[in-house]
């Protein structure tokens, strides 16, 4: 396909910078304290009830007894429209990042911030799992979106919507103080990175289908 180097070099730069960021996370994490510190503080400022609940809204969208409802009711519409390959594609990135949670959050161990919890998370903070997963499934719709619904206002009005709920999310995580910003910006960059080296192979995968006639 036109591009792939692009995609493959743009998902693998993002990759790298995961890979350091997570470094910083597991050797030098006092390194981002003073950073953490202060974006959380802009974010969360004085905890308005309206704007907690907003947020509690937003989060519960990618929390994983919700995520696989939604995801698995558009795998199955897309499925029947015979969108075959968007319905694996969405379905493949959900079991992959639930894979990479239980991987990746065991190599760095980083605690949650010891600030007020809006809402009961246990496990490990880095990276966000539910900003990987809004990153790699909303990032998922995005592409689909683009793809069936073509270059017109239509399809730049869905994609800046899912783009700004992605953007929603990440705050969510910080302002109910269950991740560091470092965390949500590690999900963003994995996902990201995920996203750009799957494209390739997913659009030719997509494309020999169609030709063949084993989906619309």
């Amino acid at each position: 396909m036109k591009n792939k180097e692009m995609y493959l070099t743009r998902g693998s730069f993002a990759l790298l910078l995961f890979v350091i960021l997570g470094y910083v996370v597991k050797f030098y994490p006092e390194q981002l304290t003073s950073l953490d510190s202060q974006i959380q503080t802009a974010i969360r400022g004085d905890l308005p009830a309206v704007l907690t609940t907003l947020m509690k809204f937003i989060t519960s969208f990618i929390n994983p007894q919700i995520l696989p409802i939604w995801v698995l009711l558009l795998a199955g519409i897309f499925w029947f429209k015979k969108w075959r390959s968007e319905s694996l594609f969405l379905l493949g990135n959900l079991a992959l990042a639930g894979l990479l949670v239980l991987f990746i959050k065991n190599i760095y161990q980083r605690p949650r911030p010891a600030i007020i919890h809006l809402v009961v998370e246990k496990g490990y903070s880095f990276p966000s799992s539910h900003a990987l997963a809004a990153t790699l499934l909303i990032g998922s719709l995005i592409i689909i979106s683009r793809q069936r619904l073509g270059k017109n206002r239509l399809s730049y009005l869905v994609q800046a919507l899912l783009a700004s709920f992605i953007l929603l999310l990440l705050l969510s995580r910080v302002y109910l103080g269950v991740h560091y910003p470092t965390d949500v910006l590690a999900g963003l960059i994995l996902g990201f990175a995920l996203l750009n080296i799957e494209y390739p192979f997913y659009d030719r995968w997509r494309f020999q289908w169609r030709f063949k006639g084993r989906q619309k």
